[in-house]
């Protein structure tokens, strides 16, 4: 058994739940990669005699590999991300879209998004993977909808990217079918026969779903939204999900034009269109879930629905502020995302943790929203949204899916409590990030799967030369 004790943190959040301390530390077992012991303060751990500090040793049987102090660190559970869109960071602060609301911005970037390439979209997926690990994710959620002609492998694409990075993903096979010839907002060549959707759904999860603790790549079925896809596909996707046992997203309750889009076309307010078409389950994670009463509120609670909040993407599209604790006290998992980067214009998301703390304590006040709350959504809430019992919280046998955040420079220069300092002071970037064990983030710097630091310089150079050539035709 090899093992790493993280000695001595400056403060550990170790999730809801638990009465659990680790002051002392975090021992983790590199070779399962999970976490073996909490070590109390004052104490050494009891599954092992640590040797020389800081040196890498076989020892004697018991003894750790590497001891590492991170008294400077304050930890967290590896944060996750539960929607996303990677390929749009080839499209932030574009400015023909920068001040307009969401359907406005879709239309005008449908043209755009639709001469995506093979190229563009894994520049553009390990772009976004490298920007979340720096931030503290472990974990991400991909909602790819768009597949215009020669890319009928973004999802595979996706996957080998993750792969590369050595994060964990949930990569949702998108779709649109609902074109505007049939009354839907994408243009024509962006959507695809429903019978193609369905047959490369059941492929994807076939090829790469992973089942159970510890899983890297996992895939969901994810129509894209009420205004982009047939009622038929979203009864026929709900059946296949329930068939090959994913879970399902989607966006919904976004906007009050989605709400008018759904009165309008299917006589229904959007929870009565999810119940109709099979979708009001636990097996359901939304986006966004702005505009519900509350009436709407409890029936997604007792289904067991979940949903991903979005906050600076709503600030930014101005779509509304979701009502978050209302959902979660109604028995809603409430998770974090960042969204895409062209309507976030960032894939940070310790930063969405702060953003979620400031637009949900302007509808609940400072009370009910605390720091730590908002740190809840962004890892154990993410986690039951996309499914995951084995990540989310620092416990023992959980997956050793960590972040280690500093609190030096002058932005937290005169804090003093290191939970809430991480969230009000501004955090930008880990400094370290492990998954599964394996260390993916040091000294802010993002590491491959193979051990090798990633060469931002020259993906940067890559990545921007194909966003260039993407808004320029």
């Amino acid at each position: 058994m090899s093992r790493i004790w993280l000695r001595n943190p400056k403060a550990v959040h170790l999730g809801r739940n638990t009465d659990a301390t680790a002051d002392g530390g975090i021992v983790i077992d590199t070779e399962t990669g999970t976490i073996v012991e909490l070590v109390p303060a004052g104490r050494e751990p009891v599954g092992g005699r640590p040797v020389d500090d800081g040196a890498s040793s076989s020892g004697p049987a018991g003894a750790f590999d590497e001891i590492i102090d991170v008294s400077d660190h304050v930890i967290t559970p590896g944060l996750i991300n539960t929607h996303h869109h990677f390929y749009q960071t080839l499209t932030r602060a574009w400015a023909p879209v920068a001040d307009f609301p969401l359907f406005g911005w879709l239309t005008n970037l449908y043209p755009v998004w639709a001469r995506l390439t093979p190229q563009a979209l894994e520049l553009a997926t390990t772009v976004a993977l490298a920007e979340l690990l720096e931030s503290g994710c472990t974990t991400a959620a991909d909602h790819h909808y768009l597949f215009p002609t020669g890319m009928d492998d973004a999802i595979d694409i996706e996957v080998e990217a993750v792969r590369r990075l050595g994060m964990r993903a949930m990569l949702t096979r998108g779709s649109m079918s609902l074109g505007e010839e049939d009354g839907g907002l994408p243009p024509q060549r962006t959507v695809q026969d429903p019978e193609v959707i369905l047959a490369d759904s059941r492929r994807l999860v076939e090829t790469y779903h992973e089942r159970g603790a510890g899983a890297q790549v996992q895939i969901g079925l994810a129509p894209c939204s009420p205004f982009s896809v047939t009622t038929e596909l979203m009864r026929e996707s709900a059946a296949l999900a329930a068939d090959l046992d994913v879970r399902l997203h989607t966006h919904l309750a976004e906007t009050l034009d989605e709400e008018d889009f759904c009165r309008e076309r299917f006589g229904l307010r959007t929870v009565d269109y999810l119940d109709s078409v099979g979708w009001l389950g636990d097996r359901t994670w939304l986006a966004h879930g702005i505009h519900f009463d509350d009436e709407e509120i409890a029936r997604l609670g007792a289904a067991g629905v979940s949903v991903a909040h979005c906050p600076t993407s709503n600030m930014r599209l101005a779509s509304g502020i979701a009502r978050a604790v209302e959902l979660e006290d109604a028995g809603v998992h409430v998770g974090l995302g960042v969204d895409g980067s062209a309507s976030n214009d960032a894939s940070n998301l310790i930063r969405e943790v702060r953003q979620a703390l400031y637009l949900q304590r302007l509808r609940y006040g400072a009370e009910a929203v605390t720091c730590e709350r908002v740190l809840d959504w962004a890892t154990a809430g993410s986690a039951a949204a996309l499914g995951r019992d084995d990540i989310g919280t620092i416990a023992v046998g959980r997956q050793a899916d960590l972040a280690l955040f500093r609190l030096d420079g002058l932005a937290f220069s005169g804090s003093h409590d290191p939970i809430p300092a991480l969230v009000l002071c501004g955090a930008e970037k880990a400094d370290r990030v492990m998954v599964g064990g394996q260390w993916r983030v040091i000294d802010g710097h993002a590491i491959g799967a193979d051990g090798q630091a990633l060469d931002k310089e020259a993906l940067i150079a890559a990545h921007r030369e194909e966003a260039r050539r993407l808004v320029s035709g």
